[in-house]
């Protein structure tokens, strides 16, 4: 076993890598919710001046990872690595986010458990010595979403209650050997779960079993529980996850009622805006985190938090084939201070 590994599935740094800055841009709808206030950029329509879904999706992304880098003044020729992925077929939102950077891509796939992937492996280069600065971006759009894992927005079909709204956003943040925090301290990577759940409507459902997988394993891994965190958040479980996910690690012993919650939950208005059971996407917990989280942090009004972004590793063909949708989960533990 690797040095820095603890338990299982955990890392724990030895030299815990900085989050030194973020961005996020969200849409419209986004713009609406209760945490327009902590977002970068609000879009004032869906397509973000370009002529498709997918096209502004990637502008999104591109124009994250520009801010992310212009908070901190310093020149893309200074990032070592860019970790990035997204929802669209062979990750096309990411890549043509990047071409124009002249930065080394490792392009990624975890669904929509994307951000804390990207941050997980991009805090392994650091700790490593492999990096001093490292990217990870990720991004999802309703209606590119809509378009190529469920109907095109034309049909104008009706969405079931379990259903969510995927999030129109992207974010960025840099990791860095340098900085006074917050400091990502570890990393618990999810295992593949599967429950059968062949719904694409009830995706929630589908990934709680592997969030509170994730959950204990890293409390399992670190000797931690639920009351070592200021806060617990899950990336896009939306209502009916986030309620599966309470039960199944309440029946393990640990009742997180008070201090859990979900990107999806927090993004949205539930009550006032039209997304039935909440949040979704890699845009959800990427703009909650690089937007609202991280300056929670960094105005000392959260210590440590565990986020696990959450994923449903569904496509066209696994859903044509009559496959079920795995889920995926990955956590990363980050503190104010060390």
């Amino acid at each position: 076993m690797g040095e820095k590994r603890i338990g299982e599935q955990t890392i724990a740094f030895k030299n815990p890598p900085s989050i030194i800055s973020t961005a996020a841009i969200a849409g419209p709808k986004e713009g609406e919710g209760p945490l327009r206030d902590y977002f970068d950029v609000v879009l004032e329509d869906d397509l973000f001046g370009e002529e498709t879904w997918e096209k502004a999706e990637s502008k999104m992304q591109k124009e994250a990872v520009r801010l992310a880098l212009e908070k901190l003044k310093i020149d893309e020729k200074d990032i070592d690595y860019i970790f990035a992925g997204d929802l669209l077929n062979q990750l096309m939102a990411s890549s043509l986010a990047v071409r124009d950077y002249k930065i080394p891509f490792f392009g990624l796939y975890g669904a929509c458990s994307t951000l804390t992937e990207s941050m997980s492996l991009a805090s392994m280069a650091v700790d490593g010595g492999y990096a001093d600065y490292v990217i990870a971006s990720t991004s999802s759009h309703f209606c590119s979403a809509e378009r190529q894992f469920r109907f095109p927005l034309e049909h104008g079909n009706q969405r079931p209650p379990t259903s969510q709204w995927t999030v129109t956003g992207a974010g960025a943040a840099v990791i860095s050997s340098k900085g006074n925090g917050p400091y990502i301290t570890h990393v618990t990577t999810g295992r593949v779960v599967d429950f059968g759940i062949k719904d694409a409507n009830n995706m929630g459902a589908a990934m709680a079993p592997a969030a509170a997988d994730t959950i204990l394993r890293h409390f399992k891994d670190t000797g931690r529980t639920n009351k070592d965190y200021d806060l617990i958040i899950t990336g896009d479980l939306g209502k009916v996850g986030m309620e599966l996910t309470l039960e199944i690690v309440k029946k393990q012993g640990f009742d997180m009622s008070t201090n859990y919650s979900d990107c999806g939950i927090k993004v949205f208005d539930l009550t006032q805006q039209d997304v039935h059971s909440g949040g979704s996407g890699c845009g959800c917990s990427a703009i909650v985190f690089c937007g609202y989280l991280y300056k929670q942090i960094m105005e000392g009004n959260l210590n440590r938090i565990l986020l696990i972004s959450t994923g449903a590793l569904l496509s066209p063909t696994s859903t044509m084939q009559g496959e079920s949708i795995p889920g995926i989960a990955h956590a990363v533990a980050i503190e104010r201070g060390v």
